[in-house]
């Protein structure tokens, strides 16, 4: 059940930042963390791609910042992040045998952290007045929330 509950948390965190959660499980996979070994997703513990997915991340974390970034709620950054939290979802629960059961929690959360980052964003912008401040907390939260999950896998 642990599992299942840390593949909705990642998937939430794909929500929030799309690369932030594959880098988190792509660092858990390269330090041991979790065993993706005989799996399809074994790639993401390879040595360099950490580094790829920490690059991606940050560059992510930059463009959300710029005016023209389009809205995470349009259809193909939505699909992005549906994907990418179930397939996080799934390396979680890989391990357990369970991969189908952490992709589907790992979607789920994907949806959540969309739709409920968003909203918690806009409240937070308006709360301060402006949306920088609200997109650097939100940064925050999808870092060191996937550092917290990464550490609680079982």
């Amino acid at each position: 059940m642990v599992v299942y509950v840390l593949a909705l948390l990642i998937g939430v965190i794909a929500g929030l930042r799309a690369m932030t959660a594959p880098a988190a499980v792509s660092w858990a996979a390269s330090f041991g963390l979790i065993n993706l070994e005989g799996t399809w997703l074994a790639f993401l513990g390879y040595r360099f791609t950490p580094w790829i997915m920490t690059v991606l991340a940050i560059g992510e974390l930059i463009g959300d910042q710029l005016p023209t970034t389009p809205s995470r709620k349009t259809p193909l950054p939505f699909a992005t992040r549906i994907i990418v939290g179930g397939l996080c979802g799934g390396a979680i629960a890989a391990q357990s045998g369970s991969f189908l059961g952490g992709l589907v929690a790992g979607a789920a959360g994907g949806v959540i952290g969309t739709l409920g980052g968003a909203e918690g964003r806009a409240r937070l912008a308006t709360a301060f007045g402006k949306d920088r401040p609200a997109a650097l907390i939100e940064d925050a939260v999808a870092i060191l929330g996937a550092a917290l999950i990464m550490g609680a896998v079982p």
